[in-house]
């Protein structure tokens, strides 16, 4: 069975990272079952939000997911949250809960770096004003770059000579000192494909093993930064200088406070909030019909800023784009197995569309066939028609994207 995709949430203290926890895993979104076996304490359920394939045949009305929810063809898939703790200075050295912090993140397929960029709180979290949180971001990956870099250089010389005796590839050896970070063959070789025309290992010198480590950081934590309290009146020098400096990062603009502040008056039904967007209704706006509860002058007040100040200006509150960023950076895409591919049911009843998983785009079909269903003898698979799909296909949005398995009886182990 593949391992599900881990993304892991990191921030100093006060950045906001609980808030955006807290925003990312809204318990009210939760539909269905729990889709994990496992779940550690500093472990969460987001929620993807993705196009549902019920919307493309029309079924919006019959689609009710085992897991997470869908509305109106808007689907929130299940993934995986590590809330990843103890982001000091000095970690690598074991500062803080240092050690804790880095050996959680080996288990983060992708990182959301909670950034404050009012820069009031500084490298420690503690209340200041005018802090530049550039820094932030240069000392989390400096952090990551010394801690792998120091776990390979207090053995490179016995590296260098177990690799010449044993005639390895430069992919091998590697692969046996960076696999601890959760790092398969395919990804260390897609790091040594960002440095063409590298020498042999045995000639390597420091500046070399630093390039390869960087490059290896580059694949193993792809990182979206999540520039925080976007409406502070300190924000806007702060993020323009992150985006001058970082051009080619995920960036995206957050305020996780106010994201779950509406979500409460949505729940408290105070108003009508479509997540992700800029929309915002009142008892004011759609009348008593609504059934909404009347507001008093304070949070009449109170949402009135929050229009001005976050939604008009920025066109949503930003949290709902973090784990969609992360998904990009994955390359992430929703696949529906369903039983029958004709109605696109489950086993029994009339709703459509009840899994979803992630799968990486140009995954051959054969592998998600095994990801779901684990190690058993498929006789066939079909696409929408009932289209005889090759095990070597592979998929993408809206190609190869809604299957259904058929399995030769008696065929698993």
């Amino acid at each position: 069975m593949g391992r599900e995709t881990v993304i892991g949430l990191v921030g100093k203290p006060s950045s906001g990272k609980s808030t955006t926890l807290n925003a990312l895993t809204d318990a009210n979104a939760k539909v269905g079952a729990f889709p994990f076996t496992t779940i550690d304490p500093n472990k969460a359920t987001g929620y993807l939000e993705v196009d549902c394939a019920c919307a493309r045949h029309g079924q919006q009305e019959l689609c009710k997911p085992n897991y997470g929810y869908c509305r109106n063809g808007k689907r929130g898939v299940p993934i995986m949250l590590l809330d990843v703790a103890g982001l000091v200075p000095n970690a690598h050295l074991g500062r803080g809960l240092g050690n804790k912090f880095l050996g959680d993140l080996t288990e983060a397929d992708c990182l959301i770096h909670i950034v404050d960029a009012s820069g009031t709180t500084n490298a420690e979290g503690k209340a200041t004003r005018g802090y530049d949180p550039l820094q932030d971001i240069e000392w989390l990956q400096d952090e990551i770059f010394r801690w792998i870099l120091g776990n390979l250089m207090e053995r490179w010389g016995s590296v260098v000579r177990r690799h010449t005796a044993t005639k390895s590839t430069t992919l091998e050896t590697l692969r046996q000192q960076l696999g601890g970070y959760s790092a398969n063959k395919q990804l260390i070789g897609k790091a040594l494909d960002l440095l063409p025309g590298l020498a042999p290992l045995q000639e390597w010198d420091d500046a070399t093993i630093e390039k390869v480590v960087k490059a290896f950081m580059q694949v193993k934590f792809p990182t979206v930064l999540s520039l925080n309290k976007m409406d502070h009146p300190d924000a806007d020098k702060n993020v323009s200088k992150i985006i001058l400096k970082y051009p080619k990062s995920k960036i995206v603009l957050t305020s996780s406070i106010t994201e779950v502040f509406l979500r409460k008056l949505a729940n408290q039904n105070f108003i009508k909030y479509d997540s992700g967007t800029e929309f915002v209704d009142t008892i004011d706006d759609l009348g008593p019909e609504s059934g909404l509860k009347p507001l008093d002058e304070k949070l009449r007040n109170r949402i009135e800023n929050i229009r001005d100040l976050v939604l008009y200006r920025f066109g949503s509150t930003g949290v709902v784009n973090l784990l969609k960023s992360a998904a990009e950076l994955l390359d992430l895409v929703p696949v529906f197995p369903v039983r029958s591919i004709h109605n696109f049911t489950g086993g029994s009843g009339h709703n459509v569309f009840r899994d979803c998983v992630l799968v990486k785009r140009g995954t051959p079909v054969i592998s998600v066939a095994r990801k779901i269903m684990g190690d058993v003898t498929i006789a066939a698979i079909e696409g929408v028609g009932g289209i005889k799909v090759g095990e070597e296909d592979t998929v993408d949005i809206g190609k190869n994207d809604i299957l259904s398995f058929k399995i030769v009886p008696g065929g698993g182990n």
